[in-house]
C-alpha cells in the first residue's frame, strides 16, 4: 500500500517540483541565511507562518486547473476582463525585477565558482540568458521535469548534511561588543517584509502552477486525480519550508553574533555563501557545494524563465482571443528570447546591485499579494468547480487569515515609505 502511494507520487511529480525549485532561489540561498545571520533563530516565526498563511494561494491554483483543465488566468478571465488586465499589470511589472535579481545572482554564483574574478555580472548574465533560453527552447518542460529531480535531491541532501554538521558544532562565538539588532525598527520590519513577501515565493506564481499542470496533463495525456495533485504538491511545498529552515540555521549558526555583513554585491555575497558551507565540512567540499549552490540558481532561472514566458503567452491569447494561435512552439521561443533581451537590459543598467532589484521585486510582489490571493479564491469558489471540489470551510478561513496578514505589512510598509 505504501509503495503503490510512492509510486503514484513519483509519477505524479511535475509541478511541485518546479514549484520548489523556482522558490528554493533568493527567497532562501540570500534572505533565509541573511535573516539567519543578522536575527539569529528568532526569524524561524516569519518563515513559518509564511509558508502557513500563502499555502491556499498556492493550492488553488493546483486545484483549479486539475477539475477544471483550465489555467487560473482563464479563470481570471471568466470572472471579468478587469481581473485579467490587474494580473497582466503585475506580470509586466515583475517581469522587469524577478528574472534580473535571479539572474544576477546566478552570474555572481559563476563567477565564484570559476574563479573569474575579472568576468562582469552584465557578460556572465549574457551567457547564462543564451544557455538558458536555448536550453528551454529545445528541452521545455520535458527537461525541466527530469533535470531537476536531479538537482533538488542533491541540493537537499548537501543541505541537509551540512545543516547536521552546524549544529553538531555549534554556535559561533561572538564578538566581545556584539549586541542583538532590534527587530521592530524601521530597518528591521522592512527586511522582515522583504522576507514574507517572498516567501516561500510571490503569490503571483500560483498562475504558474496551474500552467505547468496544463503542459503535463499534456504530455502525459491524462491526469492525475485531485487528491493525487495535491499530494505532489504537498512534497513539494514542504520541502520549499524544510529547506528555508535548513539556510537560516546555517546563518545563524554560522555568522550570528560575529558582525559579519552579508554583501549586496552578487559576486562577494556569493562567496561567502560557499564559505559558509566550506568552513563547517571542510575545503575539500568547496567544488561540491559551489556546484550545489550554483545549480540552485540555474534551476531557479530556468523555472522562473519558462513559467513567466508561458504566463505572458497565455494573458496576450486570452487578451487578444489568439489563445490557440499563440499556443506553439514558436511563440514560446519568442517569448523565451523577448524576455531574456529585456532583463539583460535591466541587468546592463542596475549592475551588480543586487540588494536594489531584490528589494524592487520583493515589494511589488508583496504589496499584490493579498489582491492575487482573493482572486483565487474567487476561482476556485466559482461555479467553474463541482461543489465538492471547492475548498472546505477550513482552507477557506486559512485564505481569509492569509488575506489578513499580508495585507496588514503591505499597508504598514506603504505607510513607512510614504512617511
Amino acid at each position: 500500500m505504501v509503495n503503490s502511494k510512492i509510486k503514484i507520487l513519483l509519477k505524479n511529480l511535475g509541478p511541485g517540483l518546479l514549484f520548489a525549485s523556482m522558490a528554493i532561489g533568493t527567497s532562501h540561498l540570500v534572505l533565509s541565511t541573511k535573516a539567519g545571520a543578522q536575527y539569529g533563530w528568532v526569524m524561524v516565526i516569519p518563515i513559518i507562518l509564511a509558508n502557513f498563511f500563502k499555502y491556499p494561494f498556492f493550492e488553488y491554483g493546483i486545484r483549479y486547473t486539475n477539475v477544471t483543465n483550465k489555467s487560473l488566468i482563464e479563470g481570471y478571465l471568466r470572472r471579468g476582463k478587469t481581473y485579467l488586465w490587474l494580473y497582466a499589470f503585475i506580470t509586466l511589472v515583475t517581469t522587469f525585477t524577478i528574472l534580473a535579481a535571479l539572474y544576477v545572482v546566478t552570474a555572481g554564483l559563476f563567477i565564484n565558482l570559476f574563479d573569474f574574478k575579472e568576468a562582469s555580472i552584465g557578460i556572465t548574465a549574457l551567457i547564462l540568458f543564451f544557455l538558458i533560453s536555448t536550453l528551454l527552447i529545445i528541452g521545455r518542460y520535458r527537461f525541466l521535469e527530469i533535470s531537476l529531480k536531479y538537482i533538488i535531491s542533491i541540493l537537499f541532501i548537501a543541505l541537509f548534511v551540512t545543516t547536521l554538521l552546524v549544529i553538531f558544532k555549534g554556535p559561533v562565538e561572538k564578538v566581545n561588543e556584539f549586541r542583538a539588532p532590534a527587530i521592530f525598527n524601521e530597518a528591521s520590519i522592512l527586511f522582515l517584509i522583504g522576507l514574507i513577501g517572498w516567501m516561500p515565493t510571490a503569490v503571483e506564481a500560483s498562475s504558474w502552477l496551474s500552467l505547468w499542470s496544463l503542459e503535463k496533463y499534456k504530455l502525459e495525456k491524462s491526469k492525475p486525480t485531485l487528491r493525487e495533485a495535491l499530494q505532489e504538491f504537498n512534497s513539494g511545498y514542504v520541502m520549499t519550508a524544510v529547506l528555508a529552515v535548513f539556510f537560516l540555521i546555517i546563518g545563524w549558526l554560522t555568522l550570528y553574533g560575529t558582525q559579519t555583513e552579508l554583501s549586496s554585491n552578487a559576486t562577494v555575497f556569493a562567496d561567502q555563501v560557499v564559505n559558509l558551507f566550506t568552513t563547517h565540512i571542510g575545503q575539500w567540499a568547496y567544488v561540491f557545494i559551489a556546484i550545489s549552490a550554483f545549480a540552485t540558481m540555474f534551476s531557479t532561472c530556468m523555472t522562473a524563465h519558462d513559467a513567466i514566458s508561458r504566463v505572458s503567452i497565455d494573458i496576450i491569447g486570452h487578451l487578444s482571443n489568439k489563445k490557440k494561435t499563440l499556443n506553439n512552439k514558436k511563440y514560446y521561443a519568442l517569448a523565451v528570447v523577448v524576455l531574456a533581451t529585456i532583463n539583460f537590459a535591466v541587468i546592463s543598467v542596475f549592475g551588480a546591485n543586487m540588494g536594489f532589484l531584490v528589494a524592487l521585486a520583493t515589494f511589488i510582489s508583496f504589496v499584490f499579494a493579498p489582491i492575487v490571493g482573493y482572486m483565487n479564491l474567487k476561482n476556485v469558489m466559482s461555479h467553474d468547480l463541482p461543489k465538492q471540489f471547492r475548498p472546505r470551510a477550513g482552507m477557506r478561513l486559512l485564505t481569509y487569515a492569509g488575506m489578513l496578514f499580508l495585507s496588514f505589512f503591505a499597508i504598514y510598509y506603504c505607510w513607512m515609505l510614504w512617511v
